[in-house]
C-alpha cells in the first residue's frame, strides 16, 4: 500500500498515528484488517434504494466494484443516498422534490467523503437527477473517481410494438380524449416496464448516462448494457480497478471535466436528441469544477453537431437498441470522426477520448469484448446515422432566447417537423391549474399554454410537466399547441414544449407578466421567444406585479428556494469552485 503515499491522502485523518488509536477501533469492529486500514480508503456510493426499479440494481453492482477495489489494493466503503425517482414523482407535489434531490445527493456525498475521510470515490446512480448529483460530488471533492450508470430497463412490448413509460403517461390523454379504454390502458401499464433500469428511452437518466461516458468520467461502454445484464458485472468490477489507477496515477475529476470535455458532453446530448435537462445539469457540473459554462455556451454546441441517433422519444429506438448498435461509443466515433468532439480529452481510463475509441470493450450477450470499432461503428445506420448525413444538421435540443426569456429558455426539437409557432397565451399559475384544462380539454388549437411559477425558486423546486404534456400527446393535440413554462420537462417530453424560461416568474420575468390573448412567437430555427409587448408596456407590467408566496415556507423546499440560482446557470445552490478556500482531495 505504499506505492499509493498514504502519507498525503485524506484517510491518514483516520488511520494514521497513536491518536487515531480511537479511530482505528471502529474499523476493526467492522472486520477491517490492519492491512486494510492503512490501505486507501474508497468511497463506493449509490442511490439504491426500492422506490422504483431505476436504482434496485444498485446493490449489486455496488458489490462487484467493491470487489475490484479491494482486487486492485484499495478498502472499499459502501454507503447511499437518496433519489427520487421521476416517474414516480411526476404529476403531483412530489415532483418539487426531484430537482432539489440533485443538490441533496451532491451534498449528502460531500459529507459522507469529507466525514471519514475517503481517498476515491465510485459513484453508482440509476434515475435522473441522481446522475448528475453524483457527477458533481465527484467534482466537488477532486478525489480520484468513477462514474458508473446502472443501466436502463428493457423496452416493454404492447400490440406488437416497443413502449416505454411515456407511451403510459400518453395512455392517460388517449383515454381521457376516449381513444384508449380503461382496459387497454390498464394491460398496457402492466407490459411498459418489464424489468430493473431506468427509463428506456433517450430520456434524461440516458442522457446523462451518455454524458457520463462522454465528458470522460465513466468507463466506455460501461452505460449501455441494459439493467439486467450480467455484463454490467464485468464493468462494475473494472471502475473499482480504474479508480485505485486514477489514485495511483493522481488523476482527479478536474483533470478530466475541462471545458473541452464539458462540450463533447454537449455535443453528444445534441447527437442524440437528449434530455432538455442536460443543459441544466451541465452547467452545474461545470460551477463545481470553477468552468463558466451556462445554458449559451450549451447551446453553442447544440447548434454546430448533427443530430445523428434516432431515438425515442422523437424517434424510434430504445436505449437497448443503441446500446445494440454500438451505445454511446457508436455515436461519439461518429462524431469524432465528422470533427463534432474533442479527441484529446483525457478520461478514466487514463487515455484520451480518440485513444479509447480505437479499442472499446463493449458487451454483448452477457460478456465483454474486446473489439475493432471499424467493424461495429457505423452498423445499424438507421439507429445511428453518418456524420455527413445526419437526421438533420443541428443537434435534436435548442436553446432560445428573446424578450419572453431573456435568460434563455429550451426546447426539444428531436423528430419535430415544424419549428415555428405563433399564437395567444393561455396562462396558468402551476402545473395543476393547467392539467386540469387539458384533461378536460379547456384549450384549443393554436394556442400557447402557459406555466409558470414552477421555476427553480418560485415552484419551489422547478417541476417537470411530463403529465401535461403527454396528455396533450395523447389526445392528438401534441402538434397543434406549444407550451411553456419556468419549470423544466421530463426528457421523454416531446412536441413544442419549452422549459427553463428565465428568469421564471418569481423573479418578476417577463413569463409571470403575460396575460391570455398576448401574442407569443417562437421560432427554434433562429431560436427566439417573443410576446407582443412593447418594452414601455413590459415595464408598466412589472411595476404592478406583486410576489407570490408558494405552499412551502420551512422544511428542505423553502431552503432550497432562499438560495438557488437561475436556470441558465444550473439551478446551483453554492457559489461553487470559484469561490472555494481548499479544496477536499487536498486536506
Amino acid at each position: 500500500m505504499k506505492s499509493f503515499g498514504k502519507s498525503r491522502l485524506p484517510s491518514r485523518h483516520v488511520t494514521e498515528g497513536p491518536q487515531r488509536a480511537p479511530h482505528r477501533s471502529y474499523l476493526y469492529a467492522m472486520g477491517i484488517t490492519e492491512a486494510g486500514i492503512h490501505a486507501p480508503l474508497v468511497g463506493v456510493a449509490t442511490t439504491w434504494n426500492e422506490a422504483a426499479p431505476c436504482n434496485i440494481t444498485l446493490g449489486r453492482q455496488a458489490q462487484v466494484v467493491k470487489k475490484g477495489v479491494a482486487a486492485a489494493g484499495g478498502t472499499p466503503r459502501e454507503f447511499t443516498t437518496i433519489t427520487v425517482t421521476d416517474g414516480i414523482a411526476m404529476g403531483h407535489q412530489g415532483m418539487k422534490s426531484s430537482l432539489v434531490s440533485r443538490e441533496v445527493i451532491a451534498d449528502s456525498v460531500e459529507l459522507t467523503m469529507r466525514g471519514h475521510c475517503y481517498d476515491a470515490l465510485v459513484g453508482l446512480a440509476g434515475c435522473d437527477k441522481s446522475l448528475p448529483g453524483l457527477m458533481m460530488a465527484m467534482l466537488r471533492l477532486n478525489v480520484p473517481s468513477v462514474f458508473m450508470y446502472g443501466g436502463s430497463i428493457l423496452p416493454g412490448k404492447y400490440k406488437g410494438k416497443q413502449v416505454t413509460v411515456v407511451d403510459v403517461f400518453e395512455g392517460v390523454g388517449k383515454y381521457s380524449a376516449g381513444g384508449m379504454s380503461e382496459e387497454e390502458l390498464h394491460e398496457l401499464e402492466q407490459v411498459a416496464c418489464p424489468s430493473a433500469g431506468s427509463c428506456g428511452g433517450q430520456f434524461t437518466a440516458n442522457t446523462m448516462a451518455c454524458v457520463s461516458e462522454a465528458i470522460g468520467l465513466a468507463l466506455p461502454g460501461s452505460a449501455g448494457a441494459p439493467a439486467p445484464y450480467e455484463s454490467r458485472d464485468a464493468f462494475a468490477f473494472e471502475s473499482g480497478q480504474a479508480v485505485m489507477m486514477l489514485l495511483k496515477n493522481k488523476i482527479r475529476p478536474r483533470d478530466i471535466v475541462t471545458r473541452k470535455a464539458l462540450e463533447n458532453a454537449a455535443a453528444v446530448v445534441a447527437a442524440t436528441g437528449g434530455s432538455t435537462n442536460a443543459a441544466l445539469h451541465l452547467p452545474a457540473m461545470a460551477h463545481e469544477a470553477g468552468i463558466a459554462f451556462d445554458v449559451f455556451d450549451v447551446g453553442k454546441i447544440f447548434k454546430k453537431t448533427p443530430y445523428l441517433a434516432d431515438l425515442m422519444p422523437g424517434g424510434k429506438y430504445t436505449a437497448k437498441d443503441l446500446y445494440e448498435a454500438g451505445g454511446v461509443q457508436a455515436v461519439m466515433k461518429t462524431l469524432l470522426d465528422g470533427g463534432f468532439l474533442h479527441g484529446d480529452c483525457l478520461t478514466v481510463t487514463g487515455k484520451t477520448v480518440k485513444e479509447n475509441l480505437r479499442q472499446s470493450c463493449k458487451p454483448r450477450s452477457g460478456r465483454a469484448e474486446s473489439i475493432d470499432p471499424a467493424q461495429t461503428y457505423g452498423v445499424s445506420q438507421d439507429v445511428v446515422y453518418p456524420y455527413n448525413k445526419p437526421i438533420s444538421p443541428t443537434g435534436g435540443v435548442v436553446i432560445l432566447k428573446g424578450n419572453l426569456a431573456p435568460e434563455g429558455a429550451i426546447v426539444k426539437v428531436a423528430g419535430m417537423k415544424n419549428l415555428a409557432f405563433k399564437g395567444p397565451a393561455r396562462c396558468f399559475d402551476s402545473e395543476e391549474e393547467c392539467f386540469a384544462a387539458v384533461e378536460k380539454k379547456k384549450y384549443k388549437k393554436g394556442d400557447v399554454l402557459v406555466i409558470r411559477y414552477e421555476g427553480p425558486r418560485g415552484g419551489p423546486g422547478m417541476r417537470e410537466m411530463l403529465s401535461t404534456t403527454a396528455a396533450l400527446y395523447g389526445q392528438g393535440m401534441g402538434e397543434h399547441v406549444a407550451l411553456i413554462t419556468d419549470g423544466r420537462f421530463s426528457g421523454g417530453t416531446r412536441g413544442f414544449c419549452i422549459g427553463h424560461v428565465g428568469p421564471e416568474a418569481a423573479a418578476s420575468g417577463p413569463i409571470g407578466l403575460i396575460k391570455d390573448g398576448d401574442i407569443i412567437t417562437i421560432d427554434a430555427a433562429k431560436g427566439t421567444i417573443e410576446v407582443n409587448l412593447s418594452p414601455a408596456e413590459m415595464s408598466r407590467r412589472r411595476k404592478a406585479w406583486k410576489p407570490r408566496a408558494h405552499d412551502f415556507q420551512s422544511g428542505a423546499l423553502w431552503k432550497y428556494a432562499q438560495g438557488v440560482g437561475p436556470a441558465a446557470k444550473g439551478a446551483v445552490t453554492h457559489p461553487g469552485a470559484e469561490a472555494e478556500a481548499h479544496v477536499f482531495a487536498d486536506i
